[in-house]
C-alpha cells in the first residue's frame, strides 16, 4: 500500500531534494538538479521504479521521526521486538557531487536490519549496470547517470536489486554514502559520513540561528524557513514550487501537475518572508534571479521560469509510470508556461517594489519595470487564464484585473519614492480606469460578493486578496461581504476551496482538496477586519494539518483528513510564515501595511 503524502519528510541540498517515507523508504530523488529524471520514483508507481528502504526485518517494527533541531537531519526510530535503532538521514550541502547519506545507529538490544536498493534512472525506466570498483564500493550506470554507493556492511545483488542484511546493537553505527556524477567522469570520492554529519547540523543550526522571528510560533515557522531554503537552488537562487511532479489534487484524478519550476507568482510573498525573517541575502538572490529570468520583451513574460531561467518547459506524460494511487497520467514539463495571466506583472512588480523599499540593491530593474508597464497597458483588458490556470477558455477574471492595477499602483509609487522617470499621469489614469472597472463588472450585487470573473456569480477564494494588495480598505462593505460570502460557500471544516465547483455527495468540492495557501489569506482577512479570534483560531487550526515533521502539502481533503497535491509546497510554507507575522505582537506593533501582500497561484487544470 502507498504511503500517504504526508508520510513523507524531506531532505535536501539546496539543488535537488528526497523523500523517505515512515517505513524508511526514499521513493522519490531527482539527480542532480530538482527537475532532472528521477532516479527513486516508486512515490509515482511501486519499488520496481526505483527506492532505497533501510528498515528493521521484523515487520511488525513501528517508526517514529523528528528533525534534528532546526535542520533536514531526519531522524527516525524504529522499535523492534529485539531492540531499537534509529537511522540518520541527510543530504550534506553540496560539493564537487551531491550525497547521500544514511547512518544507522544501535539505541537498544540487537535489531536485525535490512538495506534494499533499487536504482532505477530516467523516472523508473532504466535499470543501470551494477559493478564492483575499488575499495568495494558498488558503481551503478546507465546513459548519463552514474552512482556510487559505498557501505560500511557487505551487500550482494538479488535479482535486480543490492541488498545488505545485518545487525546493529546499542552502541554499534552502520554507515551508507551514495553519491551521484556524470557517467562519464571518473567515479567520485564520496564523503565521510560522520564528518559530513556534523559539517550539515553546524550549516542548517547556523542558518536558522540568522531567524529574526522570536514569535510565539518559532518552531512552526522555523519550520518553514528551513523548507523554503531546501526547495532553493543554490546556484541561481531560484525557488522550485515543490520539488515533486505529479502528486495528485485528488487521488486518482487527473489534475496531476509538475511544480519543479520556479513561478512569478510566489515573487511578492517569498521575498517579504524571507526579508522579516531577516534572511536579506536569500531575498537578494530571488530578486536577481526574478530580473534575470524577465529580461526580455515584455510580452515574452511567462508565468514560470526553470531553475536557471529556462523558458522552455515542454509537457509530456511518463506512461511507464501509473501515478500515485494510480493517479494519470504522470507529468513532466508543464504547458501552462505559455499561458497569459495577466496578474503575473502586478506580482512582478509589487516584487521588485518591496525588495527596492528593503534596500536591496543590484541590477537595476527600472527599465525593465517601466517596459512592462507599457506592455501591460496593452494587454490588461484582454481574457487570461487566471491565477488557477485553467486550461479551458480565457476569461475577464477579477483577480486578474486586480493585479494588474497593482502593476500600476506599485509603478507608481516607486516613481514617486524614489524620483524615477515615467509617464506618471498615464499611469494614473489608467489605474483609475482599471479600479472602476473592477468595481464595476467584477462585484456582484446579487451575492453581495466579488466574483470570480465579469459576468459571474461564482466565488473566487483569490478575492482575498483585494484588501491583501491593497486594492480596497479591509472595511469596505464589499470586502466584508467577500469575505462573509466565502465563509459561507468555500469554507469546509474551516479550510478554503479555491472556487465554486461540482460538490460531491457529501458536499464537498469535486476533484480537489481544500487550498491551504487560501486558507492562511482568509485567516489574514478575518485579522484585518477585527476578528483577531477567529483569525488565531483558524491559524491554529492549520498548523495542526502539518504532518508530523512540520511539513504542508499543496492541500488538503478534510473528508478523507490528508493532504493532497505536490510536497512538500513553498507557498504554503510561506504562507504559514507571513501569517504568523501578521498575527504576532511584533508585526502588529511594526504597522505592516495591508499592500505589502500578493497573491498566488498554483494549477488548477
Amino acid at each position: 500500500m502507498a504511503s500517504r503524502i504526508e508520510d513523507y519528510a524531506l531532505l535536501g541540498d539546496c539543488e535537488t531534494a528526497a523523500l523517505v517515507s515512515r517505513d524508511g523508504s526514499i521513493d522519490w530523488l531527482c539527480w542532480p538538479r530538482f527537475d532532472s529524471a528521477a532516479c527513486f520514483a516508486a512515490l509515482l508507481g511501486g519499488p520496481e521504479h526505483g527506492r532505497w528502504r533501510i528498515a528493521p526485518v521484523d515487520a511488525g517494527a513501528t517508526s517514529t521521526r523528528r528533525y534534528r533541531g532546526h535542520t533536514l537531519i531526519l531522524e527516525t526510530t524504529f522499535a523492534a521486538a529485539d531492540g531499537a535503532v534509529t537511522v540518520v538521514d541527510f543530504m550534506p550541502l553540496r560539493g564537487p557531487m551531491s550525497d547521500l547519506v544514511r547512518i544507522v545507529r544501535g539505541r537498544r538490544g540487537r535489531v536485525a536490519m535490512r538495506s534494499e536498493l533499487l536504482l532505477r534512472f530516467n523516472y523508473g525506466s532504466s535499470i543501470p549496470w551494477v559493478t564492483r570498483i575499488d575499495g568495494g564500493a558498488l558503481r551503478a550506470i546507465a546513459g548519463p547517470d552514474m552512482v556510487i554507493l559505498r557501505s560500511s556492511v557487505p551487500l550482494r545483488g538479488e535479482g535486480l536489486s543490492t541488498v545488505g542484511e545485518f545487525s546493529i546493537g546499542a552502541g554499534e553505527t552502520a554507515c551508507f554514502v551514495m553519491t551521484y556524477g556524470p557517467s562519464h567522469l571518473p567515479a567520485p570520492s564520496g564523503v565521510d559520513a560522520e564528518k559530513a554529519l556534523v559539517d550539515t547540523e553546524a550549516f542548517w543550526e547556523g542558518w536558522a540561528a540568522r531567524c529574526s522571528y522570536r514569535g510565539e510560533w518559532r518552531d512552526p515557522v522555523m519550520r518553514s524557513l528551513v523548507t523554503l531554503k531546501a526547495l532553493t537552488y543554490r546556484p541561481t537562487g531560484g525557488i522550485v514550487a515543490a520539488p515533486t511532479t505529479s502528486l495528485p489534487e485528488q487521488p486518482g484524478g487527473p489534475r496531476n501537475w509538475d511544480y519543479r519550476f520556479c513561478w512569478l507568482r510566489d515573487a511578492t510573498l517569498t521575498l517579504l518572508a524571507l526579508m522579516d525573517a531577516g534572511y536579506t541575502e536569500e531575498a537578494q538572490a530571488w530578486r536577481e534571479w526574478l530580473l534575470r529570468a524577465v529580461a526580455g520583451h515584455p510580452a515574452d513574460l511567462q508565468i514560470m521560469y526553470g531553475l536557471a531561467g529556462e523558458r522552455h518547459l515542454m509537457e509530456w506524460e511518463v506512461s511507464w509510470l501509473p501515478g500515485y494511487e494510480q493517479s494519470r497520467p504522470v507529468r513532466v514539463g508543464n504547458a501552462a508556461h505559455g499561458q497569459l495571466q495577466i496578474d503575473v506583472f502586478g506580482e512582478v512588480l509589487d516584487a521588485l517594489h518591496h525588495a527596492r523599499r528593503h534596500g536591496l540593491t543590484g541590477v537595476d530593474g527600472w527599465n525593465l519595470q517601466k517596459a512592462l508597464v507599457g506592455y501591460l497597458e496593452t494587454v490588461w483588458d484582454r481574457p487570461d487564464r487566471g491565477i488557477w490556470e485553467v486550461r479551458g477558455a480565457d476569461q475577464h477574471f477579477t483577480h486578474s484585473k486586480v493585479m494588474a492595477w497593482v502593476a500600476l499602483d506599485r509603478a507608481i509609487k516607486t516613481a514617486e519614492l524614489y524620483t524615477l522617470d515615467g509617464p506618471l499621469d498615464r499611469w494614473r489614469s489608467l489605474r483609475e480606469q482599471i479600479h472602476s472597472a473592477v468595481c464595476e463588472n467584477g462585484f456582484n450585487t446579487s451575492v453581495n460578493s466579488f466574483v470570480q470573473a465579469y459576468g459571474s456569480t461564482q466565488l473566487d477564494a483569490s478575492l482575498l486578496q483585494i484588501p491583501l494588495v491593497g486594492f480596497l480598505p479591509p472595511e469596505d462593505p464589499r470586502v466584508v461581504g467577500t469575505i462573509t460570502a466565502i465563509e459561507q460557500r468555500l469554507v469546509s471544516d474551516g479550510l478554503v476551496y479555491r472556487y465554486d465547483s461540482e460538490l460531491t455527495d457529501d458536499g464537498l468540492p469535486a476533484g480537489e482538496g481544500a487550498f491551504l495557501a487560501c486558507s492562511f489569506w482568509l485567516a489574514d482577512n478575518l485579522a484585518l477586519i477585527g476578528r483577531r479570534k477567529d483569525a488565531r483560531r483558524l491559524f491554529e487550526h492549520l498548523l495542526g494539518l502539518c504532518n508530523d515533521v512540520g511539513l504542508l502539502a499543496e492541500e488538503y481533503d478534510p473528508g478523507a483528513r490528508r493532504m493532497t497535491g505536490n510536497f512538500p509546497q513553498a507557498f504554503s510554507h510561506v504562507a504559514l510564515v507571513d501569517t504568523a507575522l501578521n498575527l504576532s505582537a511584533r508585526s502588529e506593533a511594526r504597522g505592516r501595511p495591508a499592500e505589502q501582500r500578493a497573491a498566488v497561484g498554483l494549477e488548477d487544470g
